[in-house]
């Protein structure tokens, strides 16, 4: 069986003439509307405030690399100052050594007059005592 437009018509209009008068059906889609505006603005504040207390993360994250920055340029320094300070020692101990090396080298020369003048005695007595006892 089918409608005739008037018959579809008529209908459209006692659906719409009853929604309009149901107030339940209103007043639960303005409760909807505001529940959901006020969830929303909920959220978004709570957003807000989560921005706001990730700005000041960043800050501070901030604030902390800056000091870790300035004790790492601390530390350089000191680390400089304690390599100078080891080159200084180091450039003396070169002189010591260099020092040393020297009197080795008197004391090495001082052995070879010695050993030379020994040879030197003990060759003239040998002969001596040859030409002694002939």
């Amino acid at each position: 069986m089918s409608l005739a437009q008037e018959d579809i018509d008529q209908i459209q209009n006692l659906i719409k003439k009853f929604i309009s008068e149901s107030p339940e059906t209103l007043n639960a889609n303005v409760r909807y509307e505001l529940d959901l505006r006020e969830r929303t603005i909920r959220v978004e504040e709570e957003l807000k405030h989560q921005r706001e207390l990730m700005l000041e993360g960043f800050k501070q994250v901030d604030k902390r690399f800056e000091q870790v920055d300035k004790r790492f340029e601390q530390i350089v320094e000191q680390m400089n100052k304690r390599f100078e300070q080891v080159d200084r020692r180091l450039d003396q101990m070169d002189k010591r050594i260099d020092q040393i090396d020297k009197r080795f080298e008197e004391i090495g020369r001082r052995l070879d007059l010695f050993m030379f003048w020994s040879l030197g005695i003990t060759v003239s007595c040998a002969v001596f005592v040859v030409n002694y006892l002939k």
